[in-house]
């Protein structure tokens, strides 16, 4: 799971409290805190800390409404005298706080220019759901941007749960900027092989579509009511034979010859949300028959 359900600590405070003193300006790039930082760059360091690496102010805020507690929080003295409310009505994240220079700052971020604050999270722990009406697998997809933008679309969507088979890392720091914060929200499953979970999802049930360039019926067509596993593929290769051979519906978008395909994640929205419209639509109820 990308994020479990945790409740935000309740506060008291005012947001005129003064911060409490916090630990001394850390300014020496040599600092062995900013090698820890650095490590989660890289996805054997998020494993052997067991921890995330997010940057900036709107991830901070996504994790604290979630109710996630910061491992560690850095930031700079300015950052930090421009948000003391958010510091004061979490005391959990203001506890663990350690103010760092801006040359420190930029060098256990990932992005050219920080926006002053980056902070550490526990590695997720999987939540098992006994039943989801609705789930996205994605095979194979390689490009972090389109991860974190099909988590954001996901999640809008109403998914319950995302397979992950090989591709991207999700718990990169671009995957996590990508989503907005929908990574810290969303249950992820990262799978060693999807065919198997397809089988079983079939087993009881659900039907799983698989998105194609051509020949399949137009997805607006498509009774999206039931328990779903859609199932999306590679950008440049698709879906593996033994997937696509494993859907139980294929659905197309119908679109100009002019390109041979869409983005994936340009694909996925339409798809995504078309059983937001069917379940929640004005025509609620009156779906097209699935086809037998």
């Amino acid at each position: 799971m990308c994020a479990a359900d945790r409740r935000s600590e309740p506060s008291g405070a005012s947001v005129e409290a003064p911060l409490s003193p916090a630990p001394g300006l850390i300014t020496s790039r040599r600092n062995p805190l900013v090698a820890r930082f650095r490590a989660l760059h890289q996805p054997r360091g998020r494993r052997d800390q067991g921890l995330l690496l997010l940057e900036g102010t709107h991830l901070l805020e996504e994790a604290l409404r979630l109710g996630l507690q910061p491992r560690q929080l850095l930031a700079s003295p300015s950052w930090i005298e421009r948000h003391r409310p958010l510091l004061v009505a979490h005391p959990g994240a203001l506890a663990v706080l350690q103010p760092v220079s801006g040359p420190v700052l930029e060098a256990v971020a990932t992005t050219a220019h920080p926006d002053g604050v980056v902070l550490t999270l526990p590695w997720p722990e999987p939540t098992p759901r006994p039943r989801c009406d609705f789930v996205l697998a994605l095979d194979r997809l390689q490009d972090p941007g389109n991860l974190g933008t099909l988590m954001r679309t996901a999640l809008a969507a109403g998914v319950e749960e995302l397979w992950l088979a090989e591709g991207a890392d999700p718990w990169q720091p671009k995957v996590l900027r990508a989503s907005a914060g929908a990574a810290l929200a969303l249950p992820c499953r990262r799978l060693e092989q999807l065919l198997p979970h397809l089988e079983a999802a079939r087993s009881v049930g659900a039907q799983v579509v698989a998105s194609v360039v051509a020949g399949g019926m137009p997805y607006w067509q498509f009774d999206w009511t039931r328990p779903t596993v859609l199932l999306l593929g590679n950008e440049g290769s698709g879906l593996a034979p033994e997937l696509l051979a494993a859907s139980s519906h294929q659905v197309t978008i119908p679109h100009s010859g002019a390109v041979e395909s869409l983005n994936v994640a340009v694909a996925a929205a339409p798809l995504l949300l078309e059983r937001w419209r069917q379940l929640t639509g004005e025509n609620a109820g009156q779906q097209p028959q699935q086809p037998r």
